[in-house]
């Protein structure tokens, strides 16, 4: 009888080390899969990493989603709409004349980056829209974001900048000094009624305060 059992403990032992392997090896796979995607970021991207969500999270806590766009010099008090991109690739437009557009896809007003907001010039018929007058303001004015809990950013002018509608503008969207940034656009220049859009595009740059 102890003779029966040995035989059948033996029998077994190659089985016990063939799960002991694979358990070993799933676990390993899985501290891999750990490592790369929560300690180095999603394949290695830092933008990506736990700390950088982490951080923007709390920043998006802090601030809030931004809800109204004041600028005094110009008498610009609109809503603020959340927009993405069109189907071109290119930054969505507010939906009407009078709100403004918060490009959702970049920084928070008030995060680190550059945050965008766009709205119209020139709307048909002669009806005023938002950044009628965006031309006019200038260096050292101010411009606030209150978002959604009722908190508000302060932001300064700091340039204003033409471009053609097919130039480089990157740095409207882009940024890596590290601080705030909130970018204003609006259309600008000869009217195509072919491509049913300005030539150019005028852009107001504001660091927090």
């Amino acid at each position: 009888m102890a003779l029966l059992k040995a035989k059948k403990l033996s029998a077994k032992t190659p089985n016990i080390v063939l799960v002991f392997l694979i358990v070993a090896a799933v676990t390993f796979f899985a501290a891999v899969i750990f490592y790369v995607l929560y300690v180095r970021g999603s394949y290695g991207n830092p933008s990506l990493s736990a700390g950088y969500q982490d951080s923007q999270s709390i920043e998006q806590a802090r601030l809030g989603l931004p809800a109204r766009l004041t600028i005094p010099k110009i008498g610009v008090d609109a809503a603020v709409e959340h927009v993405g991109l069109t189907p071109q690739g290119i930054m969505a437009s507010p939906d009407g004349p009078v709100p403004v557009a918060w490009f959702d896809l970049g920084p928070w007003p008030g995060q680190v980056g550059s945050a965008v907001i766009a709205g119209h010039e020139g709307w048909k018929d002669g009806i005023a829209a938002a950044f009628d007058n965006l031309y006019k303001v200038q260096k050292g004015d101010k411009v606030y974001i209150q978002d959604e809990q009722g908190a508000t950013t302060t932001f300064v002018v700091v340039g204003i900048r033409t471009y053609d509608q097919n130039g480089d503008a990157s740095n409207v969207f882009g940024s890596s000094d590290g601080k705030a940034h909130l970018n204003l656009i609006t259309c600008e220049g000869t009217w195509n009624a072919a491509q049913k859009s300005y030539s150019n595009r005028l852009v107001v740059f504001t660091d927090e305060e």
